[in-house]
This record gives C-alpha cells, structure tokens and sequence, in this order.
C-alpha cells in the first residue's frame, strides 16, 4: 500500500479525503424522495464499496488479496458490522433531520470511541478528555434544540451512526493487525445483504430509478476514494491534526448544502450554530491534547 511519509504533502491528502466526504451529504440531498427507498439506497451504496474496495486491494496485493478475509477474526466482524450500522443509520438520519444536526453527530464520534475504549478495552480517559466530552455534550444537546418528531428521530440514528463508526474505530485499536480495509469491505457486504433481505421481505424492487441508483453509487464511490485517501496519509500526520482535519467533512457538508449555487438552501439553525460552535472548541481541546501526548492514528 502506498505510504506518504512526508506531512506536507499527507496533510492536502487527508484535507482532500474529507473533502469528498463532505459531499456525501449534497449527493443524498439530490436523491428524489431517499426517504421513500433507504434500503434500495443502502443496496447500491454497500455493494458499490465491496465492489471498489475488493478491487483496490486486489491492485494493491495482486490474486492473494483474498487472504485478508482469512486473517479478519472476531474484530473485524465486529467492526464491520459496526461500520454497516452506521452505514444505515446515516440516511435514516440525514432524511429525517438537516444535514448540520446529522454531520454534528459524526463529528462526536472521537468522543463515543474513547468511552467506548474506556469500557471494553480498560483504555483510561483523563480529566482533560473528560472535560472536552461534557463540553462536546451541551454542543449536541443544543444543536438538537427543539426538535420535532422526525427531527429527534434523525437525531437518534445520527448518534446511533456516530457510535457505529466508534465501534469500528475501538475494533481497530483491539487487533491492530486485522485488516482494516477488508474489514470496511465486509460492512459493504453487510449492508447490500441485510437490504437485499429487507427489500425481498417488503416485496420491493431491488433498484431505484436508474437517476437514483447513479445517486446511491456516487455516494458509495465518494466514500471508498475518501478512505483511500485518507488511510494513505494518515500514518504521517498526528492525530491532533487528523482530528482538525476530519472537521473539512462537516464544515463542507454543511457549507454545500447551504450555499445556493447548489440550489438546496439548507439554512442551520441558529441552535444548531451555537451547538456547532461548542463542539468545535471541545474538538479543538482534544486535539490539542493528543497532539500532547504526541498519540498517532491510522486506517492502515
């Protein structure tokens, strides 16, 4: 796998993975009625990334690529369905609620995954972690302001998609030999299994209309180039600044859907504002921590 050693040249890498992450949220935005077809749009986003990722490993490693499938463990089947839940509860998410409220959810994500280390791996959390969470809690708890019925409901799955991708982050810290792309590729296939199912049950056509079906692709695509990218410059850049990084996905998400050239004119809240503002400064806080303990991160 190609590895970037030097963080001048990482650090664009890494700002550009969220990038196209960022746009996930403008492409589900462009989807007509995604409410109306979750498990046809979890179908073809889950197998777009087993079909690209599997393709990608098998550039990178040649026939033997299969292999990693062996070496997954119980980790990797944890992390992956962890990874397939917060797949799902994305657009279950970001249909009922704004795009703000669902990426500021995500964007608590460093926080779920340290509690969650804290109490199955026994990792400690120190009293200045301690304080960036409470700081990242009053964020969230106003950011959600008053919601309405669909709006909590959104609020749910995006907390419900934020601790699924915490569970897959603590899976990789408890065997950090399981391979992490492989494991990303078994929630693909989690995903496109558990909606195929879905979709038989409810007698449902398994695709969308074909300007849908492009959407739900695009959207699969976007994140396999993303994660790509990002598991290719994270090992030369600190965790710190992963972390700040990572914040190009939200500030964008919530930028393209609110600028009007993109024609969605999706205006946050003043609530969500505020609580957007608290979170940033409890994320800040972290990093500036981690970058003191001098701890790195990695997808690879």
């Amino acid at each position: 796998m190609v590895e970037l050693k030097n963080e001048k040249i990482a650090i664009p890498v890494v700002l550009f993975a969220g990038l196209l992450w960022s746009f996930g949220p403008l492409v589900v935005r462009y989807m007509n009625d995604p409410h109306m077809v979750p498990w046809q749009y979890i179908f073809g986003r889950g197998l777009t990334i087993f079909i690209l990722l599997n393709l990608y490993l098998y550039f990178e490693e040649g026939m033997n690529f299969y292999k990693n499938y062996k070496k997954i463990g119980k980790s990797g089947l944890i992390g992956g369905l962890g990874l397939g839940i917060a797949m799902i509860s994305f657009i279950y998410s970001i249909t009922n609620t704004s795009a703000a409220i669902t990426l500021l959810c995500l964007a608590a994500m460093p926080f779920f995954t340290a509690l969650l280390a804290f109490l199955f791996l026994k990792e400690k959390i120190s009293l200045s972690v301690w304080i960036s969470i409470f700081i990242a809690t009053i964020g969230i708890i106003m950011a959600i302001g008053n919601p309405g019925k669909n709006s909590l409901i959104g609020f749910i799955f995006g907390i419900a998609s934020s601790v699924g991708f915490s569970v897959f982050s603590v899976t990789l810290r408890w065997r950090k030999e399981t391979p992490k792309f492989t494991t990303v590729a078994v929630a693909g296939l989690f995903c496109f299994v558990l909606a195929a199912l879905m979709i038989l049950i409810k007698n449902q056509p398994f695709f969308s209309t074909s300007y849908n079906s492009t959407m739900f692709s695009l959207h699969g695509t976007l994140v396999c180039l993303g994660l790509i990218l990002y598991s290719i410059g994270s090992k030369a850049i600190p965790a710190a600044e992963l972390t700040l990084l990572s914040l190009t996905e939200v500030i964008g998400g919530i930028f393209w859907v609110w600028l009007p050239l993109f024609g969605i004119n999706e205006i946050p809240s003043s609530n969500t504002i505020i609580g957007g503002f608290f979170l940033f400064v409890s994320l800040f806080y972290y990093s500036l921590i981690m970058r003191w303990n001098k701890r790195h991160i990695a997808l690879n």
